[in-house]
Formats: structure tokens, C-alpha cells, sequence
């Protein structure tokens, strides 16, 4: 009886075994279907394609100059515009005088300025006198420091004088070939803070303008940056450094930056990439159409979504074999619309089933089932 029971034990185990190791037997099955069959249940195929997520789209760009790459140039002082050297559209390098500005108000600010050198003058002879006056005793210390005091006190609105003829945009060495005896200016030559190109002109010659108002838009046009708008579904993709491409202009350079802020009217995340080949084909606010390169991301493929098949909580697509198919387990990436992303084992050049996928399905549950 012992024996029996033995017997009848293992062979118990072993039919649980086999039957606890028929689905994965099956999910590796190929499923035998003749052409014939195939047409018969209404099952076609098409080639997987790569993740055209972003690759093969062209999205929405504007052409955008760098933060740093780009200046104002703004009246230093309120006057009249007597002369303007460039105009929109011309280089300039930095330094180069761009306008010339006659303002009454310098000859005030020089004025001061004066003042105050001619007082610096005299209270350093007084200092340097009470310092000696004091070192042979003759007056006390509290007559030095306060003569000390005083020579600080002018050296201070001196440099304040000298920093205001700046603002008004005298160079320094202007500011130093003044003196009391050389008379004073009432011109400011406006020169370019970088080398750039012109962007726009906002005044005319013989124009009045006011203290800070805006003369000119200087910019560095290479590199250049584009401001992308691409789908949200997207994002797992993007990552920075990748290539980015303007075809039609034969421009090329990487992207840098992934904004994360959503634009609320058509739900598409904002990129910016960095144009260094090409720049000079592209100007600011020109909008262009911008292609991403995944590189390596490309491995995830781009399936139709009829071609999914749910086992549980596992997807699978039937891939087309000499025989018929053969069940392949996929990973959903995500979906959108009739195309879902996939990441699975294909090598890129299989064909899948991507309509009777019931009868496909139907026909490899029944494998092993009698």
C-alpha cells in the first residue's frame, strides 16, 4: 500500500508540474497558420516601425538670441541725438562709437566733478602739512584727525563724482585728461558694450531723448537657440544633449534644456536646444521646424495599438514566422491616439500581426489543450 501510495503521490506532482509549466510552454510556442488560414480569419501584417514619437515629426520652433548675447543700449544721459553711426543690420564691434549725444546736463555733472578734484587737492596739502605740524608737536592730534576726516570725507565725493561721469558714459580715460583749465564737454560718445549685429534702431538723428530710453538692440547671432514645442508624451524620451536638426536650412546642434511647464493650450512641453552649426542661416523670431534625434531611444519601436494582444497584465504581439506566429511579450511605453510605443526583443526587421488577432490569440490558448 506504502508503494502505491508513492507512486500515486509523484504522479500527482509531476501532472502539477506540467501544468504549472504549460503557459510559459505555450507563450514560446510558434502557431501554425497557412497563408490560406490567414486570409481566411482576416489576419494581415506590417513591419514594426521605429519610435516615431519624436523622431520623424517636425515640431514648432521659434529662433530665440541667448540670454547674455544680447544688449540694450540706452541714452546715458537725457540730451539730443546729434549724430548715429549704425543703423539695424550692420556689425559692430565692441567699442565702436555708435551715436554721439549732447546733453547740457554733462556740463553739470563735469562741473562737480571738478569741484571736487580741486577740493581733493587742497585738503591733501592740508593733510600732508597738519601731518607734519603734528609730528613736530605744534598742534594737537585732535586738529590732525580732523583735518584727516576731511580729506576722506572729499576723496569720498570725488570717487561719487567720478562714478557719475561714467553712468553719463565718459570713458576713464576722458574723466582723467580733465582739469580746471581744460574747459569742459557737453558731447558723449556712444560706443557698442560687445561686438554683434544691429538688431533694431529705435531713434532717429535730432531726436530728444531721455535719461535710460533705448538707442539700440545689439546681439551675438552664433550661437543661436530654438524654443521647441513638442508632445507631452514625449518627455520619458528627451534627454539633454540630444541632436536636434532645422532640415530645410541645413542646421544642426543639441538640445539643453527640458522645461518643465506644460503650455496649457495644447498640452506640449517646451524644449530649447542649441544651434552652432548653421546660426547664420537662422534669424531672431523666425519660426522654423525643428526634428529630434532619440540616438539610442530609437530602440523602443512604434506598433499600432490593434496589434496588442492582453494576457493578464502582460501585452504580447504575434510575430509572423515561416510557420505562422509566435507570441512576443511587449512593454507599453505609452499610447497615443492609434500608435502605442512599445520596448521589446525585436531585432527591427520582423512583421507582426496587427489585425485577427482574436482568432491568433484563440488558436494559441488551444495549443496543448487536449
Amino acid at each position: 500500500m506504502k508503494t502505491i501510495l508513492i507512486i500515486t503521490t509523484t504522479l500527482c506532482s509531476l501532472m502539477t508540474n506540467a501544468q504549472a509549466a504549460e503557459p510559459v510552454a505555450n507563450q514560446a510556442a510558434n502557431i501554425a497558420m497557412t497563408a490560406s488560414q490567414q486570409q481566411s480569419l482576416g489576419v494581415t501584417v506590417t513591419p514594426i516601425g521605429k519610435n516615431t514619437m519624436l523622431s520623424s515629426h517636425r515640431f514648432p520652433a521659434v529662433t530665440v538670441v541667448p540670454v547674455g548675447q544680447e544688449r540694450v543700449v540706452s541714452a546715458p544721459q537725457s540730451g539730443l541725438l546729434d549724430q548715429l553711426f549704425v543703423a539695424a543690420g550692420q556689425d559692430v564691434k565692441k567699442g565702436q562709437a555708435i551715436a554721439h549725444l549732447t546733453s547740457s546736463d554733462l556740463l553739470g555733472l563735469q562741473r562737480d566733478y571738478l569741484q571736487a578734484l580741486t577740493q581733493k587737492k587742497l585738503a591733501a596739502k592740508s593733510l600732508t602739512r597738519d601731518a607734519e605740524l603734528f609730528k613736530d608737536g605744534i598742534i594737537p592730534q585732535r586738529r590732525y584727525l580732523e583735518t584727516e576726516s576731511a580729506h576722506e570725507e572729499v576723496s569720498a565725493s570725488l570717487a561719487q563724482r567720478k562714478q557719475a561721469l561714467r553712468l553719463a558714459g565718459m570713458s576713464d580715460g576722458a574723466i582723467s585728461k580733465m582739469n580746471p583749465s581744460s574747459g569742459m564737454n557737453s558731447g558723449i560718445t556712444i560706443t557698442a558694450p560687445i561686438d554683434g549685429q544691429v538688431l533694431a534702431q529705435m531713434v532717429t538723428t535730432g531726436q530728444r531723448v531721455d535719461m535710460a530710453m533705448p538707442l539700440y538692440r545689439i546681439a551675438k547671432l552664433n550661437p543661436l537657440w530654438l524654443e521647441i514645442h513638442a508632445p507631452l508624451e514625449g518627455l520619458p524620451f528627451v534627454k539633454l544633449g540630444m541632436p536636434v536638426q532645422v532640415p530645410k536650412l541645413h542646421a544642426s546642434g543639441k538640445l539643453i534644456a527640458v522645461i518643465r511647464n506644460v503650455n496649457r493650450a495644447d498640452q506640449t512641453m517646451h524644449l530649447r536646444a542649441e544651434i552652432t552649426q548653421g546660426a547664420e542661416k537662422l534669424s531672431p523670431g523666425q519660426m522654423v521646424e525643428a526634428e529630434i534625434s532619440l540616438g539610442a531611444q530609437a530602440e523602443h519601436f512604434s506598433v499600432p495599438k490593434t496589434a496588442l494582444a492582453r494576457q493578464g497584465a502582460d501585452a504580447l504581439v504575434f510575430v509572423q514566422t515561416k510557420t505562422g506566429f509566435r507570441p512576443l511579450k511587449v512593454k507599453v511605453i505609452f499610447e497615443q491616439g492609434d500608435e502605442a510605443v512599445v520596448d521589446a526583443a525585436f531585432k527591427g526587421d520582423e512583421r507582426i500581426a496587427v489585425s485577427g488577432i482574436s482568432a491568433i490569440k484563440g488558436t494559441w490558448l488551444g495549443l496543448g489543450g487536449e
